[in-house]
């Protein structure tokens, strides 16, 4: 996913504020399962299911700057009963800019308590994961 970096990214030295890089690393989670055609919502309202990040653990390489383009890649990496693990990168160009571990659990929609996986999303992720 392809992301530019706007003033609003980042701080009075131009440049991308470090909190901003989990904002990036959600967008690229949330296109990642839409091209598999995982709609958030869709899995909210009709499954009652959602995902809320469990932990997430960031290393910072290099700094982004304004109006550089950065590309967040995303890859399944673990699955656990109710958790994904995702290794995530933003890149400008060949250079890494920060990487991340990220889990994710999978909760009930009103109960915020902890879902399995169904199988069919299971297999899903299983089939485009690099475990």
């Amino acid at each position: 996913m392809s992301i530019r970096v706007y003033y609003e990214d980042t701080d009075t030295g131009g440049v991308v504020y470090y909190a901003n890089y989990l904002k990036f690393f959600e967008r690229g989670r949330t296109e990642w399962l839409r091209a598999l055609g995982m709609d958030q919502r869709t899995l909210a309202t009709q499954e009652q299911m959602m995902f809320v990040v469990k932990h997430a653990d960031i290393a910072y390489r290099q700094p982004a700057r304004l109006d550089d383009r950065i590309i967040v890649r995303t890859s399944v990496t673990g699955l656990g009963a109710s958790t994904i693990r995702f290794a995530q990168q933003a890149l400008r160009g060949d250079t890494l800019l920060a990487h991340a571990d990220i889990q994710v659990c999978t909760v009930h929609a009103l109960s915020f308590k902890p879902i399995r996986l169904s199988p069919s999303i299971r297999d899903l992720l299983e089939n485009h994961a690099s475990l």
